[in-house]
């Protein structure tokens, strides 16, 4: 069994309730809109880090996070982007078992022609009184499944 922890539109902000929640993930895999070069260093240390530049990722830290990234694990290959809008590939003909995403600051998943479509929501500031919130993915027997962990209830 593998565990991908997935974190997005941190914003700059890493709560420590998020890092707690990406404890035990093998990968962690961040949607974009990091805000800060540190958000990534410090989610190094709780496992290796795959990050995507987000719509408000400016400045030259940014300049090695590409705008999609792919990602095996455990025999599953992941397709991961910011903005869900911004998905120009068929993942179900590209033989992706999942598109990881941010963006909306909601958490979603669905599964949509044999593919999970996985939001974790956003891990920063509240925002649209939507809670603060991660994900988890686990890869068994090449079938993967989520699952989003809310940080904290309520909105701003």
């Amino acid at each position: 069994m593998h565990t991908i922890g997935v974190i997005s539109d941190t914003h700059g902000m890493l709560r420590p309730e998020a890092l707690r929640a990406l404890e035990g993930s093998e990968l962690i895999v961040h949607a974009g809109d990091v805000g800060s070069a540190r958000v990534l260093e410090e989610l190094g240390k709780v496992a290796p880090v795959v990050a995507v530049r987000g719509n408000t990722d400016t400045g030259a830290w940014t300049a090695a996070l590409p705008p999609f990234e792919t990602v095996e694990v455990g025999g599953v290959i992941l397709y991961v982007l910011h903005n869900l809008a911004e998905l120009d590939i068929d993942p179900a003909a590209g033989g992706f078992a999942a598109v990881v995403y941010g963006h909306s600051h909601r958490p979603a998943q669905e599964s949509r022609a044999g593919v999970l479509y996985f939001n974790p929501g956003g891990a920063g500031a509240r925002r649209f009184d939507l809670p603060a919130s991660v994900g988890r993915l686990t890869v068994q027997d090449a079938k993967i499944r989520g699952e989003v962990v809310i940080l904290e209830e309520g909105g701003s």
